[in-house]
């Protein structure tokens, strides 16, 4: 089994919510952002090779402060997700506006990975347990054909500034039984799931287990990924301009199929994010604490 795995990090999202490109936006004490710490963690697990998904016009942004902190202490690439990166045959609708979904970002870097992989958002801090779950699924599962999925108590990821989406996920056996995705937020009767399909809203324990897609996968997820994709730019028109093609969603069709079970891996971890601005400031002190509590050092690549 191939021992080099890869760290895939979506960063096309600009954050409208948060006011900027948030993927460089300081949050250490020496002005580490948030992927520094993922990376850190990745590394530290076995992770021998960073993809950034990032959008054409950010790649000299991103080359000149999140490559140069970490191209010497990892292998790293980028690929570019774009609006008119569609298959032969196909049109973009003029009206659509929006990038068209997780699932088509990771299809971007088919060609730059040959080896399993961590999907992560950007703009998320995952934490070391959630890492150390990724690397012992690798090291332990002897089937490609199952993925996994690391998991999170809802309470634990939730900002107090609004609502913010998650993918509540039903188990069963250890392994995922349903996604749905959803908006989720604190109410004054609890937290309320509200499906992003359209379904009728309810409500979920404190310790509901949801998805921040942190997701693991070996290289045929990308066969998979293009056929889905296909099928996808086959929905109507007037759907094309606002539908998402989500990982979430292929996830869920893979399972009903029979094809790719997935292994779920549940961290009591407190999850951080900066879903707007105003999570910033509680985000910065807990990692100072984890800083102070010798988590991780400061400077974290070892040089100011």
């Amino acid at each position: 089994m191939n021992k080099n795995r890869t760290l895939l990090v979506m960063a096309a999202g600009m954050g409208s919510r948060f006011g900027g490109l948030k993927q460089i936006e300081p949050f250490g004490p020496n002005g580490e952002f948030l992927i520094d710490y993922s990376i850190y963690d990745a590394k530290r697990n076995g992770f021998t090779k960073v993809v950034f998904i990032i959008k054409k016009e950010h790649e000299k942004i991103f080359r000149e402060t999140i490559g140069s902190r970490v191209e010497d202490q990892i292998q790293v690439e980028y690929v570019f997700q774009s609006l008119d990166n569609v298959p032969e045959g196909y049109e973009v609708p003029e009206k659509r506006v929006k990038p068209w979904g997780t699932a088509h970002a990771i299809l971007c870097a088919k060609e730059k990975i040959k080896e399993p992989f961590c999907v992560i958002n950007a703009d998320d801090f995952y934490g070391k347990e959630a890492f150390e779950e990724a690397s012992s699924f690798f090291e332990t599962n002897s089937d490609e054909n199952i993925y996994g999925l690391v998991l999170y108590q809802v309470s634990k990821t939730l900002s107090k500034n609004g609502s913010a989406k998650r993918g509540v996920c039903e188990i069963e056996n250890g392994y995922l039984k349903e996604i749905i995705e959803s908006k989720v937020e604190k109410t004054e009767n609890g937290i309320l799931a509200e499906p992003l399909n359209g379904s009728p809203s309810f409500h979920v324990s404190e310790d509901q287990l949801v998805s921040m897609n942190m997701l693991l996968f070996y290289p045929n997820l990308f066969p998979y990924l293009e056929e889905k994709w296909h099928a996808f730019l086959s929905l109507p028109k007037e759907k094309l301009i606002e539908e998402e093609f989500l990982i979430p969603d292929v996830v869920q069709m893979a399972k009903e199929e029979n094809l790719h079970p997935v292994k779920v891996m549940p961290t009591s971890a407190l999850w951080h994010g900066v879903t707007y601005r105003e999570d910033k400031e509680e985000v910065v002190s807990e990692i100072a604490k984890k800083v102070e509590a010798g988590i991780y050092p400061s400077p974290l690549w070892g040089k100011k």
